[in-house]
């Protein structure tokens, strides 16, 4: 069948009977978001990291269900928080940078579960303006360094603090109520203004000191010189906080190490938090849901941090443990295009609430607990503003063999093959053999464009 003349539902996937349905919970289910910060898809032991350890997060891959092709549909910080409480891309949205989104309160996941009784939370990072704190039952939000003061001004770190707030909620939640929190960790964010970058907590700092971290295949000057040349300079972010962080060997180890050592940190709080769930008897009545907000550059193509559509900036972690999964489903891999824009729509079907019309995102619950698999997307749109020569403009059509590049302030098309060129080094766009396939994504991706708004 011809993808041009595919309905826009393979994109999205609105909600609709003939997906095949969840099966309702017989009581609505408590929802524990853990949503960690510039971690990409695999920043996981069980997704084959030959370093990182993350021994709770695996457990709870064990106990439920990874997506190994999750993604998100804007790789920054801000936007994509924004499209994970509202279920919509930036273009509905609205936050392009860090700002509020449009869209109202009332159509977020929040706010409609706040709205149908739950006792909602939110502790960690919220970088959509002012936090609204009246929104919430419960609400603590800081974020911008790994290390804080506490009132009585001994330190304190980032994460300990997510920890502790996460379980101040559960001890102070009313027990009559369903609730939800959000822990939206900081941490594996760099503090942008310190030479440092990556400040774990002194006592991880024996992890991975004996370790080399393998570099990256296109973490090379031939890489970031392939790039177009509005990339390939030194006035690109990617460019300069590649400086910061990548630019000499004995930097990219130090970087990386500590890196990972904030990843285990935040493994190490999920776990807690988990068993707290299960102290208290919760677990078995609570959607747990672990990702990331973007991906993120360990120094590919001469990079670091996120922001344009390559695989390691686009692709995040993803696992769902969910109790009405059947016992021998327990530990699968999903290897279907979820988005962050899935998770809103998921957690309100986990409540019993029907997802507004304004939602574009589909409840994922459907790949783990129907009968029979339900229709799913194969390609989404993704999209990215600027902030000039700093960061330009991208936008993409994804497909998992194949990816379509646009540069909207260059007026740049750059084709890749992914199934066979996984790294991204060699645009075919200029190819006379891809020119009949340039057409048929150019045309898809129009569409596409177009559906997102």
């Amino acid at each position: 069948m011809n993808r041009i003349a595919l309905p826009l539902i393979t994109a999205f996937i609105w909600a609709a009977p003939w997906l095949g349905a969840a099966p309702a919970p017989a009581k609505p289910l408590n929802i524990l978001v853990l949503y960690a910060d510039d971690w990409r898809f695999d920043t996981l032991g069980v997704a084959g990291n030959p370093v990182v350890k993350t021994p709770n997060l695996d457990r709870l891959a064990s106990e439920g269900v990874r997506f190994t092709y999750n993604c998100v549909t804007t790789s920054i910080c801000g936007v994509s928080r924004a499209s994970l409480f509202t279920g919509q891309w930036m273009s509905r949205h609205g936050n392009t940078a860090m700002k509020e989104f449009k869209t109202p309160w009332a159509e977020t996941y929040p706010g409609l579960l706040r709205s149908q009784g739950y006792f909602v939370g939110h502790v960690g990072k919220w970088h959509n303006g002012k936090f609204p704190a009246q929104n919430f039952d419960f609400g603590r939000s800081y974020y911008g360094s790994h290390w804080m003061k506490q009132p009585d001004g001994t330190p304190i770190h980032v994460t300990q603090k997510n920890e502790n707030d996460a379980l101040d909620f559960l001890k102070a939640r009313p027990k009559d109520k369903p609730f939800c929190l959000t822990v939206a960790f900081i941490a594996t964010h760099a503090v942008d203004g310190s030479p440092k970058q990556f400040m774990p907590q002194p006592e991880s700092m024996s992890l991975y000191q004996d370790l080399t971290i393998p570099l990256p295949k296109t973490a090379t000057d031939e890489a970031f010189r392939k790039l177009p040349p509005f990339l390939s300079n030194e006035k690109n972010e990617g460019r300069v906080r590649w400086h910061w962080r990548f630019d000499t060997l004995e930097k990219y180890q130090e970087m990386m190490k500590n890196y990972y050592r904030l990843a285990t940190e935040v493994d190490t709080t999920c776990g807690r938090v988990i068993e707290a769930l299960k102290q208290q008897g919760l677990l078995d009545n609570t959607l747990v849901i672990f990702l990331g907000d973007n991906g993120y550059f360990h120094g590919e193509h001469g990079l670091a941090d996120k922001w344009y559509p390559h695989q390691e900036s686009i692709r995040v972690p993803l696992i769902i443990r969910d109790p009405r999964l059947a016992t021998e489903k327990r530990g699968a891999t999903n290897d279907d295009f979820t988005l962050n824009v899935d998770i809103a729509p998921t957690i309100l079907g986990a409540a019993g609430i029907q997802a507004p019309a304004t939602m574009q995102g589909c409840n994922i619950a459907p790949l783990y607990l129907a009968t029979e698999k339900p229709t799913w997307r194969t390609e989404y749109f993704y999209e990215h503003a600027s902030s000039g020569v700093r960061i330009p403009a991208s936008e993409a059509l994804v497909r998992k063999d194949w990816k379509y590049f646009y540069w909207p302030e260059y007026k740049l098309e750059q084709l890749f093959h992914v199934a066979a060129d996984p790294f991204e080094e060699n645009d075919l766009a200029a190819d006379p053999a891809q020119a009949q396939r340039l057409v048929e994504m150019r045309a898809r991706f129009a569409e596409l464009k177009a559906a997102a708004k």
